[in-house]
């Protein structure tokens, strides 16, 4: 269910929604939970970034980008320095807006691991929400390596039963090879369609998924690899909010902590348990 300032929400037919926003909002409708909303501007604002999350899982799968673990990772170094750890700096010469546009139009310069690729689809998907002068504005400084986020970004995990498209949801692999340690999960963007996408594993249903993360598990294990109950998404009220503040006026800005942990396709509540 929706409501705007406590009013359950009516849909107005003036609004001119494609087929992903309208898929969004009869979800959000149909759902136990309750979205609320101080205004319709704010819930447009969430259908925007959601579609354009998706398009942005759409353009990677499209594109040439590599999935490998951090000690392979490579990146354009034009617009990025790569650390020893695997992850990318963003050089201070380059613009952020031009150097996350990189990482799509020149993929096959590009090697990361699953979850490196979702801050990458967030930033490209908020970029294309905000335009390129908002997002430099907010984003500087980047540094793209496993989960780690500029604090603009606002990502939030919790468990829940209910995915909207736009969701990332984790799959675990409980068994996963030590071998291939890489394949013990996977970060997976719920798309509109009802099919999911996962860097390294394209876009398939979450059965092809599960089918192919059980290929990797420990040598007789019959412990199946499960989609588990973790929702992950940016705090779209945040967005849209800091969206709106004057830059200016903020003249420092808290960031995180970098954890680096060398560990492959981990969740965001797995990282966010190394930065205790």
């Amino acid at each position: 269910m929706i409501q705007i300032s406590g009013v359950p929400f009516q849909p107005n037919e003036n609004w001119q929604l494609g087929s992903i926003e309208k898929t969004i909002i009869q979800m959000m409708q149909n759902a136990p939970d309750l979205y609320t909303y101080y205004s319709v501007d704010e819930l447009l604002f969430e259908l925007k970034v959601r579609k354009n999350i998706i398009k942005s899982a759409n353009e990677m799968n499209k594109g040439k980008a590599v999935f490998t673990a951090f000690e392979y990772a490579r990146c354009n170094p034009r617009y990025w320095q790569l650390t020893r750890a695997g992850g990318f700096l963003l050089r201070p010469d380059v613009r952020p807006s031009d150097a996350i546009l990189d990482v799509f139009r020149n993929s096959s310069l590009y090697a990361f691991e699953c979850a490196t690729a979702i801050p990458i689809i967030y930033y490209h998907a908020i970029l294309n929400s905000i335009g390129s002068n908002l997002f430099n504005s907010l984003f500087q400084n980047l540094y793209l390596y496993s989960w780690h986020t500029d604090t603009d970004l606002g990502i939030i995990t919790f468990y829940s039963h209910h995915l909207l498209p736009g969701d990332v949801v984790y799959l675990n692999n409980p068994d996963f090879d030590p071998k291939t340690p890489w394949f013990r999960g996977l970060n997976a963007v719920v798309l509109n369609d009802g099919r999911f996408f996962g860097h390294g594993f394209n876009i398939r249903t979450v059965e092809e998924m599960i089918q192919i993360l059980n290929e990797k598990r420990k040598p007789g294990s019959h412990l199946s690899a499960y989609v588990s109950r973790l929702v992950t998404r940016p705090s779209f009220k945040y967005l849209f909010r800091v969206s709106s503040w004057n830059r200016s006026s903020r003249t420092y800005k808290m960031q995180r902590l970098i954890v680096h942990h060398n560990k492959s396709s981990i969740s965001y509540a797995h990282y966010l348990y190394y930065s205790i």
